[in-house]
């Protein structure tokens, strides 16, 4: 198997990483292969409580690899290019639906299947380098993991609509200021930061966090009266199930003292 995709596991972090980086990370048929392979192998790991997907330098995924799809090496139909739905799922996307949260890195250009990369993670960190471009329209080609639900999400329908129509890049500052990722830093400083925050899910309780997660999932599906239903009966099955107010006291405790050492 050739080493296009990365999987590396370390105090519960899974870092994952797309390894071409002299095709600019670009989704060969055997990245698309081994991508949801090794997300999958990710989120069923006992020693894995958050994730963390990027690139190889210089960039994050500069989307389908036009010269192997322009050369007949492939085509939309081979590997979930076309869609990749999760057993049981719900949502299209280039890897399956995850149990565990899942950061996405980004560290140079996410465009087009590489956006929808970027989209599939629940949340973005990105470097001071990282641009954003839907080029679909460019290329010739649609949308198949899911951009016109994630992105308009992310942005806000005009926003998006801009981005598709017009195939421009978005750079880092203004991806802030629309809210399609929650930081930017410095590039050097970009995977350590990620794999901070993982570091801080992963110091969670972790069903509760992938209860929370899934509720989410699940309530965005829903009409606004119905989330809160499905909320309410989440709520009552978990405290149902029994709490244990010696391990609440001791959360309770270390949230504190957390709360003190972040203000």
């Amino acid at each position: 198997m050739s080493d296009v995709v990365l999987l590396d596991v370390a105090d519960r972090v899974a870092t994952v990483t797309i390894n071409r980086p002299d095709a600019r990370n670009a989704l060969s048929r055997e990245v698309r292969r081994q991508l949801p392979a090794l997300m999958s192998e990710a989120d069923g790991r006992d020693d894995v409580d958050a994730v963390v997907l990027t690139g190889a330098d210089p960039a994050f995924c500069a989307g389908l690899d036009l010269k192997e799809l322009g050369s007949g090496a492939a085509d939309l139909s081979d590997a979930g290019a076309v869609g990749n739905v999760a057993p049981g799922g719900h949502r299209n996307g280039p890897f399956p639906q995850m149990r565990k949260p899942v950061i996405g890195a980004v560290n140079g250009v996410a465009i087009t299947g590489g956006l929808e990369v970027a989209l599939a993670c629940d949340f973005l960190v990105a470097s001071e380098q990282a641009r954003f471009a839907d080029t679909h329209a460019r290329v010739g080609i649609q949308p198949g993991w899911g951009l016109t639900v994630l992105l308009p999400q992310a942005v806000g329908l005009r926003r998006a609509r801009e981005m598709s129509a017009t195939g421009n890049f978005v750079d880092a500052a203004t991806a802030l200021s629309w809210g399609l990722v929650n930081h930017v830093v410095a590039h050097g400083e970009l995977l350590g930061f990620a794999q901070r925050l993982a570091a801080d899910i992963a110091s969670n309780d972790a069903r509760a966090v992938q209860t929370i997660y899934a509720t989410y999932d699940e309530g965005s599906l829903l009409a606004p009266g119905e989330a809160w239903d499905l909320e309410s009966r989440t709520a009552a099955a978990w405290q149902g199930a029994g709490l244990d107010p010696a391990e609440i006291e001791r959360r309770r405790q270390t949230v504190s003292d957390r709360g003190r050492q972040q203000v």
